[in-house]
């Protein structure tokens, strides 16, 4: 039994399918077979069952699951210590963060970092903020942005959780719509009955942004003129920026997007925190501890130095 062989079959596991499973680990879908099929001869069980294109654990394999996954997260740790002693100057570090967040705070803090510590290894992982949470508490993170509000003693004891920004939700339009101007003016303000007005792009189901928007409208008895819905939110900026409608999105997206303008929205005003996640039952590795460091400061620029964001980012915590 070696690590790769777990890492396979974990990885399996979690997709429920080899052929996704072989992609995410850049391997050829015959040899990710043969690393189950020698890890299963070694144990002298069968780990999955396999019928019709289904593919499910045992029982075998739901014993092995939990100490596969430890086992690899024992594994990165003994790499993390061993980066340690090479300081900065190597190392890797696993940040999550909300897609909402990689368009803006994280691909601020990302650059900076990078250009102070380029030998510094980065994984991004992008996810909804519950399942970061899972992720940093199963060892797979070594921090994470979020910004649902979450009880840290309800979902895991050891979490540290600290507030990084508190960010006002704006409507954006097009700087020259479809048609032939802009929606509103910098500046201007809305109230939730003006946007229900207007034709608007939706986030899909479960986004974090659209359940807060969606219930804002219930809650004042309005219904959304929709006119595009689904949408992760690189696509909700490009089809405003198209002028197919307007949108509520955080105020931070809006950094270096000169093809997109804002108004306050009022009545009511929405707001979000992000928080920074971390374990407070495992110590941060030195890579790690800088790249917290980085994405305070560069939130503290992102609300103090930014004119334009200075309106609607106030820092917390």
């Amino acid at each position: 039994m070696n690590l790769e062989q777990l890492a396979s079959f974990v990885e399996v596991a979690n997709t429920g399918h080899f052929t996704k499973a072989a992609a995410t680990l850049h391997l050829a879908q015959p040899s990710l077979s043969r690393q189950i099929s020698t890890l299963e001869k070694e144990l002298g069980s069968e780990l999955f069952h396999r019928a019709h294109g289904h593919i499910s654990l045992t029982a075998a394999g739901e014993t092995l699951l939990p100490s596969a996954r430890r086992m690899l997260a024992d594994a990165e740790a003994v790499r993390r210590d061993m980066d340690e002693l090479a300081g900065l100057r190597k190392g890797r570090i696993r940040l999550g963060a909300t897609p909402t967040l990689c368009v803006s705070l994280v691909a601020e803090a990302i650059s900076g970092f990078h250009h102070e510590h380029p030998g510094v290894e980065l994984e991004l992982v992008e996810r909804g903020s519950r399942e970061l949470i899972e992720a940093l508490g199963a060892g797979e993170l070594d921090l994470a942005l979020i910004t649902r509000t979450l009880s840290p003693s309800a979902q895991m004891p050891r979490l540290r959780m600290q507030g990084v920004l508190s960010e006002d939700l704006v409507v954006i339009a097009a700087t020259e719509s479809s048609r032939g101007g802009a929606e509103f003016l910098p500046g201007d303000t809305v109230t939730l009955a003006d946007v229900a007005a207007l034709p608007q792009v939706l986030f899909h189901h479960g986004y974090d942004l659209r359940e807060a928007t969606s219930a804002a409208f219930d809650a004042a008895g309005l219904a959304p003129n929709i006119v595009v819905e689904g949408a992760e939110m690189d696509a909700v900026l490009r089809f405003v920026e198209r002028g197919l409608g307007i949108a509520i999105v955080p105020a931070m997206v809006l950094v270096d997007r000169p093809r997109l303008t804002s108004a306050q929205l009022v009545e009511p005003r929405l707001s979000r925190t992000v928080s920074l996640a971390t374990r407070a039952d495992v110590r941060p590795t030195r890579a790690a501890s800088a790249m917290e460091t980085t994405i305070l400061s560069t939130a503290r620029v992102l609300a103090e130095e930014d004119a334009g964001l200075a309106a609607h980012v106030r820092l917390v915590g």
